[in-house]
């Protein structure tokens, strides 16, 4: 018992797109489930026959692909800190964690080794956040990435 989703269903298929002509020699196959069968059947590709490659390059030559591949540029040399920085990330970095160390391992500390580690994280933040480049290194950069 067909229902109005049916009916509605097949409307939908039947108007969809150019109709597909079936040979005499198919058969006689009518309706919507035959033309869907018909354009849903894989067709089969024409490829020439593969050929023994040493490599896959040779097997699909393309000469505009690989005549002209993509060489990145070297990248440029790693920049190099002065050694006032490097005091300052040490002192950011390494109190914290030389105090951490001493807490877990319970060992006491002076209150001047303390007093100094506290003054070297503090100092090397402050320096570090005021030497900060205000601007972006190129203004034209909106940081997409190609």
């Amino acid at each position: 018992m067909p229902t109005d989703d049916d009916d509605a269903w097949r409307a939908i298929v039947d108007n969809y797109g150019e109709r597909a002509e079936l040979d005499p020699e198919d058969g006689p196959e009518d309706g919507p489930d035959a033309r869907l069968r018909d354009a849903a059947a894989p067709r089969p590709r024409e490829s020439p026959a593969p050929t023994v490659s040493a490599s896959w390059d040779d097997a699909y030559p393309d000469s505009d692909w690989t005549s002209d591949r993509f060489v990145p540029p070297p990248p440029p040399p790693v920049p190099r800190t002065t050694p006032v920085r490097t005091v300052a990330w040490a002192g950011v970095l390494g109190s914290p964690l030389a105090l951490l160390a001493c807490l877990l391992l319970q060992v006491p500390l002076p209150e001047l080794l303390i007093a100094v580690l506290v003054a070297g994280f503090v100092g090397g933040f402050l320096y570090l956040v005021l030497t900060m480049d205000r601007e972006p290194r190129d203004p034209d950069d909106d940081g997409a990435v190609l």
